[in-house]
């Protein structure tokens, strides 16, 4: 039988172990208690040893980010870190995941979409050859791009374009199948529908545009897009950053 994946819970403990429990085991993970205390939390780290900590953002004795950033300076394994808060901006956003966040949530939340989404990040980092920060793993290139753009990383489009563009960057040719290959390939991951995901998507592309930085902008997309438009349709913002990220692994290769 495969060992239970262990995750350390800060967040009001009791009330959230009582209602996510089920969820959270059905996906083969187990809730441990913590105190909503920053300090308290890094001892329980150092004692279990969690392969994943469920931190609020804001607790007393330190942070989340301080949490973060005390264990990153102690080295060894890191545990995966998803950060709670019920407020969110992006600047927030950028600080929270720079500071070695795997995953950023603003509740109210789903509970069963926030154990799947903790599922697939173990299972990833389970996957790769190495410690999923190392500056050249391809998910962390891909993933400070999207912020650099603007895509808020808390809505269901962020991740199913991260994973769009994951895929592109590995098979090329896929983004010639959009809609034959590519979002039903992200759908069955996300246990959804190929059509959500294109919707969810094409979101996150008006939210960034809406909200990025210009200049950023510009310099990815300002020379291969209409300009009676303004922006790139899925396909092409796909394209485009997978383009890129392909022919930066060739430079450096």
């Amino acid at each position: 039988m495969e060992k239970r994946v262990k995750i350390l819970v800060s967040e009001d403990v009791q009330d959230f172990v009582q209602k996510y429990s089920k969820d959270f085991a059905e996906k083969g993970m187990e809730l441990l208690p913590s105190a909503k205390d920053g300090l308290k939390l890094l001892e329980k780290i150092e004692e279990l040893h969690p392969e994943v900590v469920l931190a609020d953002l804001f607790m007393p004795g330190l942070d989340g980010i301080g949490v973060m950033r005390a264990c990153a300076s102690r080295g060894g394994k890191q545990p995966l870190f998803v950060i709670l808060s019920g407020f969110t901006s992006p600047r927030l956003e950028r600080e929270v995941l720079s500071s070695g966040a795997a995953y950023f949530v603003v509740s109210p939340f789903d509970g069963r979409e926030l154990a799947h989404r903790i599922s697939h990040l173990v299972n990833e980092k389970r996957d790769m050859p190495g410690e999923v920060n190392s500056p050249d793993d391809l998910e962390v290139q891909i993933t400070e791009i999207l912020h650099q753009i603007g895509v808020p990383a808390h809505i269901k489009g962020y991740h199913y374009l991260r994973d769009s563009i994951l895929m592109a960057v590995r098979t090329p040719e896929i983004i010639n199948a959009v809609t034959k290959r590519l979002y039903p390939g992200v759908a069955k991951e996300y246990e959804t529908t190929p059509s959500r995901v294109e919707r969810a998507i094409r979101h996150a592309i008006e939210v960034a545009w809406d909200r990025g930085d210009v200049d950023v902008l510009n310099s990815y997309f300002g020379y291969t897009i209409h300009n009676t438009r303004g922006k790139p349709t899925n396909s092409e913002f796909i394209a485009m950053i997978s383009d890129r990220l392909r022919l930066h692994m060739k430079s450096v290769g």
